[in-house]
């Protein structure tokens, strides 16, 4: 094995005992104990990478798929069923913050405790200590007890002890929204600072960005197993997609369930003349399938199905894409394209095509208004339609605007 690796894990696996009835007393294990069933869940099946001194690793995966597991095992709380991991240097793990912490205590007595947890002296904790408290900005408070500690508080002097430790290999779990924006972007720049300085530093994040800016290597953990492993960027596109992928076939399924069960429940309807009436309204894909979930530059088709009874006139319709909280994104009137629909006392159906859907990721509905020249609105379906869109991309906003660079 190269000498310059600060992680090795080589084929490790790792399995839980999920009891179905598991007696908690004494009087219940005996009395009950044919019950005590359970099925044995493996979380990791025989995982093998290594990290260099200095690299930056992300581990990213759905919930459950025991990338924090393998974090746990990084740092010894818990060991693998079979399989092997070294680790070369002093560790410290940003997991469970604040373990250890005694609400009796002083902030600046529980930085003693907790820093020793992490092996450092009484003369390390000593010179360290200036430090762990203005970090923390916590100055005025750090001689109250930590019970008299608000959450954010606390969390921030937990991560100040963790962080100024000095460690050679550091462990960190989803923790980094710390404090406020202010205090969030102060603990990613520390970070960013002794990794330079050569701090091996694996991190489990859902923060894809968080990870490409600090890690040369990122792993997927899909059911157990290594499904992806390599430059960040790669590895997270494959990742998004897949995710892309899973949100629309289950939301797909669970609109095609309440579809057939009738329970899809449409937006507040007014209708302003009996003779107008908003039947229902569909969001299409491009094979004609109905759809919950677009992604950006997605083409799409609204279809909108009325009955009137109107023996003679010209209606028109118009679409008002919105966001959720209301702000309205785009307008199309029917009538400043120049269109009508000519009423024939009838059911009817009308489409609205969109090659390219420009909004960046959120939630978004439709609303449908029908008018006449002589009446005036018809029909008013204030949330006919709610759908979401998403993207692979980094853009902010509500809109995608066609650009290119020029110098």
């Amino acid at each position: 094995m190269e000498l310059c690796n600060a992680i090795e894990v080589r084929n490790v696996s790792k399995s839980f005992k999920i009891f179905l009835d598991k007696g908690h007393t004494l009087k219940e294990k005996f009395l009950f104990r044919n019950r005590r069933q359970y099925e044995e869940r493996k979380v990791l099946k025989d995982i093998s990478f290594e990290v260099k001194k200095g690299q930056g690793l992300g581990l990213i995966g759905h919930n459950g798929c025991g990338k924090s597991t393998m974090l746990k095992m990084l740092t010894k709380i818990m060991y693998p069923d079979s399989g092997t991991i070294e680790m070369r240097g002093r560790v410290s793990s940003l997991i469970e913050l604040g373990a250890g912490f005694h609400p009796d205590m002083s902030g600046r007595q529980n930085i003693y405790t907790n820093a020793s947890i992490f092996g450092l002296t009484k003369k390390e904790i000593d010179a360290r200590l200036d430090d762990i408290i203005a970090f923390s900005e916590l100055e005025e408070f750090i001689d109250n007890p930590v019970r008299t500690y608000s959450s954010g508080m606390y969390m921030r002097l937990a991560f100040s002890v963790a962080i100024n430790v000095d460690a050679d290999i550091l462990l960190i779990d989803e923790i980094l929204a710390v404090g406020d924006a202010a205090f969030q972007e102060k603990c990613f720049n520390k970070l960013k600072e002794i990794k330079a300085k050569g701090t091996t530093v694996v991190i489990v994040s859902h923060s894809l960005s968080q990870i490409e800016e600090i890690c040369e290597k990122s792993i997927w953990i899909h059911n157990g197993n290594i499904k992806e492993i390599g430059y960040p960027k790669e590895v997270h596109e494959k990742y998004m997609k897949y995710v892309m992928e899973k949100r629309v076939e289950v939301s797909n399924k669970e609109l095609l369930r309440k579809r057939e069960s009738k329970e899809l429940v449409t937006g507040s309807v007014t209708s302003m003349s009996e003779r107008m009436k908003i039947l229902d309204v569909k969001m299409l894909d491009k094979e004609n399938n109905e759809m919950k979930i677009f992604r950006t530059n997605d083409s799409c088709k609204i279809n909108i199905s009325y009955d009137t009874s109107i023996e003679s006139g010209r209606i028109y319709f118009i679409i008002l894409i919105k966001r959720i909280d209301g702000v309205l994104i785009y307008s199309i009137n029917m009538k400043n394209d120049e269109m009508e629909v000519v009423t024939t006392n009838a059911m009817g159906e009308i489409d609205l095509v969109i090659n390219d859907l420009l909004m960046l990721p959120g939630l978004y509905f439709l609303e449908v208004v029908v008018q006449s020249e002589e009446t005036g609105i018809l029909a008013h379906n204030t949330q006919a339609y709610k759908f979401e869109v998403i993207s692979m991309g980094n853009e902010e906003g509500i809109v995608k605007l066609d650009h290119r660079w020029s110098k």
